[in-house]
C-alpha cells in the first residue's frame, strides 16, 4: 500500500506531464508560460519534471493561464492518439448573447480551436459587441451576415470567410430579414509574433513542398 508521502509524489509528476502535455499542444514554450505567469523557466521545467511541489497561488496562475480549473491540472494527460467525434443531431443547441449555436467539439480537451455551427438570427436585437483574447475565423454558408468589426463594417454572403483578432469590439447581425448561418472557429490562445512567424513557415514549407 502507498504511503501518503508516495500520494504526493504521484500526484507532483502527473501534474508535471499534464502541465507539459497542455503546455506542448498550445505551442507555447517554457519562456511564453514563465512570462504570463510571472514564474522563471527554471521553475517551471522542474516543475514538469515532477521535481517541485507547487503552492496554490502558483496552481491558480497556471490554470488562468490554461483557462482551465485547477483540478484539471492533475487530470492523466489526454492520449495524442484520440480525437473528438461529434455525431450528426447529438449535440444539442444552445443560446448566448442573442446568437443560436451548437458545439462542434468537446470543451474537456485540451485544444486550442473552439469550433461552433451558429445561427445568426434575423431578429437579433441589441447593438452590443464583444470583445476576448484570441482569434475568430468564420464562413458564411447561408444568408447574408454583416460584420461590425471595430469602427468598420463588412458585409458576407454565403461562401465567403473572414479571419480576424478577436480583441476587437465585433458582432454578428443577419442581414435582408432572414436567419443567417456561419461556422465560426474560435482560438482564445493568441499567437504570439514569433510562434505566428514559425507557423507560417511551417505552411509554406509544407505547401511549397
Amino acid at each position: 500500500m502507498k504511503t501518503l508521502h508516495q500520494h504526493a509524489d504521484d500526484l507532483v509528476l502527473t501534474l508535471g506531464k499534464r502541465l507539459h502535455a497542455m503546455r506542448e499542444s498550445r505551442g507555447w514554450t517554457l519562456d511564453e508560460l514563465a512570462e504570463q505567469v510571472e514564474l522563471s523557466k527554471a521553475y517551471l521545467s522542474r516543475l514538469e519534471a515532477g521535481e517541485r511541489q507547487p503552492s496554490i497561488a502558483v496552481l491558480s496562475s497556471l490554470a488562468r493561464a490554461f483557462g482551465v480549473s485547477v483540478a484539471t491540472l492533475f487530470e492523466q494527460p489526454d492520449d495524442p492518439s484520440e480525437c473528438v467525434i461529434v455525431r450528426g443531431g447529438s449535440a444539442l443547441p444552445e443560446k448566448a448573447n442573442g446568437l443560436e449555436f451548437i458545439p462542434l467539439s468537446s470543451s474537456t480537451k485540451p485544444f486550442n480551436l473552439q469550433p461552433l455551427a451558429v445561427t445568426i438570427p434575423a431578429d437579433r436585437t441589441g447593438q452590443e459587441t464583444y470583445q476576448h483574447d484570441g482569434e475568430e475565423w468564420l464562413y458564411v454558408t447561408a444568408g447574408r451576415v454583416r460584420l461590425t468589426l471595430g469602427k468598420k463594417i463588412h458585409e458576407l454572403e454565403a461562401g465567403d470567410a473572414v479571419h480576424f483578432d478577436a480583441r476587437q469590439p465585433h458582432r454578428l447581425d443577419a442581414l435582408n430579414g432572414h436567419d443567417a448561418k456561419i461556422l465560426l472557429v474560435a482560438c482564445p490562445i493568441p499567437l504570439t509574433l514569433n510562434r505566428r512567424r514559425e507557423a507560417t513557415a511551417v505552411m509554406a514549407e509544407r505547401f511549397a513542398g
